[in-house]
């Protein structure tokens, strides 16, 4: 605390609220207009940088040059900048309670579905109004995105943004600049981009939000850009099997690797979210998250796996419903599925005998999904059933800590299981 500076200028420095690549951010008081306020100090020893530093103090300014000819209440406010002694200095409204949306992109804190949608709906509107003004953002990433304790929005960090000018072409090339993991096809390869890229951008965003998972995840710079490049993001049901189908399209539309393909504007991917929203808000007969969470963490199977492990396999799990008599899986066929009976009972038939039943937290398919064999008996509904439908591929996309336990658990279900048939053909 001895670093905080008193006073920058005519404002009043109070604590340290944040810090980011560009410089630190302190909560300061104006007393000319008697209000709160954000003060970001540029980092000194990036200024007095021989070969660097003249490079960051436009880059630093350059944030009060393009935010601040924007006006909108989803955007954060440039009121101020200044030099004062060594320190470079930019005032901007404060977000009291301000958290970024970082903490709402991991699978165990993940959003309501309509609040995700919401979020996105404020930052396209925000978009769309900055790029009609001429900024491109160029850095749209969840750290860069604060939401207030009321889950209003506010776009920050304009500090690499560029300004369409008159005397500029609709497009021209902008080299490599940017967070990589958040960049458009178009960014990596240092070719022309466009607003649209801000929209590639959120979609990726938006895609963190519904599922906790980055859709290009990868394990290498090299490898990150290639998948940005040329591959497809994994559908958002991957991880989570009651997203809306409506969600799905947006998402898709908005990582499109053709910008022609691409939303042309935020005020398109707005309208398509305002659509969206109203779906989200008629009444839905599935499960909710939280029943559903409930569900699980009361079966036998998962006592032991933690609440974070619990809330990724409810969303990465098929939950699916049988009637009375419905037939679940058959005797001989063949696939990788293995199920966990959240409510209900179930038959086990042989040639068309029931031989035993099964009943919510018992579990069934498993030599399915261990080694893809024919199913040795016929499961159908006793009565009205819930279960769990888990394959191999769902498994993948979890957490490796949570692969280990679910596996770990697994086994020694599955191991329990052939000790109890073992020693009911001995005994027979």
């Amino acid at each position: 605390m001895s670093n905080v500076p008193e006073k920058l200028g005519k404002y009043e420095i109070k604590k340290q609220i944040g810090r980011g690549s560009m410089g630190v951010v302190y909560q300061g008081y104006d007393p000319f207009t008697d209000s709160l306020v954000a003060v970001k100090v540029a980092r000194s020893e990036a200024l007095k940088n021989p070969e660097a530093g003249a490079r960051y103090r436009k880059m630093f300014f350059n944030e009060a040059h393009t935010a601040g000819k924007l006006k909108h209440p989803n955007i954060v406010e440039i009121l101020d900048a200044g030099v004062d002694g060594q320190s470079c200095y930019i005032v901007m409204e404060l977000v009291e309670n301000g958290k970024t949306l970082k903490q709402y992109c991991t699978p165990d804190n993940l959003l309501p579905y309509d609040q995700v949608v919401q979020i996105i709906f404020k930052c396209a509107k925000a978009l769309d109004y900055a790029h009609r003004e001429g900024v491109i953002h160029r850095d749209i990433k969840p750290t860069n995105i604060l939401v207030s304790k009321d889950m209003d929005v506010k776009i920050g960090d304009f500090s690499i943004a560029h300004v369409m000018t008159a005397d500029t072409a609709a497009t021209m090339p902008m080299g490599f600049v940017g967070s990589p993991r958040y960049m458009s096809p178009e960014q990596v390869q240092e070719d022309t981009i466009t607003h649209q890229t801000d929209l590639f951008s959120l979609g990726i965003v938006m895609y963190e939000l519904i599922t906790g998972k980055h859709p290009f995840a990868a394990e290498g710079f090299s490898r990150l850009i290639h998948k940005i490049i040329n591959e497809k993001q994994p559908p958002l049901r991957t991880y989570r099997s009651d997203v809306p189908e409506i969600l799905e399209k947006i998402v898709y539309h908005c990582l499109e690797k053709d910008t022609a393909r691409r939303y042309k504007m935020g005020l398109n991917l707005a309208g398509d979210l305002s659509l969206a929203f109203d779906y989200l808000e008629q009444p839905q007969e599935d499960l909710a998250e939280k029943e559903k969470f409930l569900l699980v963490k009361q079966l036998e199977f998962f006592q032991g796996f933690s609440e974070t492990e619990i809330w990724e396999i409810t969303r990465a799990c098929i939950w699916q419903e049988y009637e009375s008599e419905c037939e679940i899986i058959v005797e001989g066929d063949i696939d990788d599925t293995f199920y966990v009976i959240t409510s209900g009972a179930v038959e086990v038939m042989r040639e068309n005998k029931v031989v035993g039943g099964l009943q919510q937290g018992d579990c069934f398919g498993e030599m399915g999904y261990l080694a893809n064999m024919k199913r040795t008996a016929t499961i159908r509904a006793r009565d009205y059933v819930r279960l769990m439908k888990i394959n191999g591929t769902l498994i993948d996309q979890l957490s490796v800590g949570c692969q280990l336990h679910f596996n770990k658990v697994f086994l020694r279900t599955l191991v329990k299981r052939l000790s109890l048939t073992t020693h009911k053909v001995i005994t027979q």
